[in-house]
């Protein structure tokens, strides 16, 4: 998605923009730089800390080496025309919708983002959607100042299409996915480790 240039998800806009404004930051850097701040947040915001939030850093930061990775492998392509654009945006948007509904059926620590919204609705016993709807427009608020901000009023870094697109169609996206994969396959803890999570 970030290739494809439409706009990101507004979940990771932020620290998209954070590497545009940061010359010496990469956009995986920022990824962790910028959930590393989140994890903070939202230790004082539900206060209290699990060992597992630390996981979730860890999956950030795992997730930041294969973005970094990934962006690097696809810089050898060069200029790319508006079809394999169009093509790498529905890929990264369905993978992306994908992976977040095999992380939902793991009991392994999903990145902070999504542990954000899990640990809020579990804490307050507020609705899980609209907990991430929440959650999702103050991202989306947050990209636009933070664009604004850095790079002048009016221009919209790493926020375009393609996030509205992302905005509209990710949720159901997911719980799309996660409905097919729960029909299709049984999911069970291969270890005893769920109650550590």
């Amino acid at each position: 998605m970030t290739r494809a240039d439409f706009g990101l998800s507004m979940i990771v806009a932020p620290a998209f923009i954070m590497s545009k404004f940061f010359s010496f930051m990469t956009f995986g850097m920022a990824e962790y730089l910028f959930q590393a701040i989140l994890l903070v947040l939202l230790v004082i915001f539900v206060q209290r800390f699990k060992f597992t939030y630390l996981l979730s850093f860890f999956t950030a930061v795992l997730y930041g080496i294969m973005l970094d990775g990934y962006l690097y492998l696809l810089s050898f392509l060069g200029e790319i025309n508006i079809v394999v654009r169009i093509s790498f945006y529905l890929v990264g948007l369905f993978t992306t919708s994908l992976g977040v509904a095999f992380m939902f059926h793991t009991y392994l620590s999903a990145e902070v983002y999504e542990l954000f919204v899990k640990e809020a609705t579990e804490r307050f016993g507020w609705k899980l959607g609209v907990v991430k709807t929440t959650y999702d427009v103050m991202s989306f608020v947050l990209a636009v100042v933070m664009s604004f901000v850095f790079f002048g009023f009016g221009h919209f870094k790493g926020i375009g299409l393609g996030t509205l697109i992302c905005a509209l169609v990710n949720g159901k996206l997911i719980s799309t996915f996660g409905s097919l994969l729960e029909k299709r396959y049984e999911f069970v803890d291969l270890f005893p480790l769920r109650k550590y999570f």
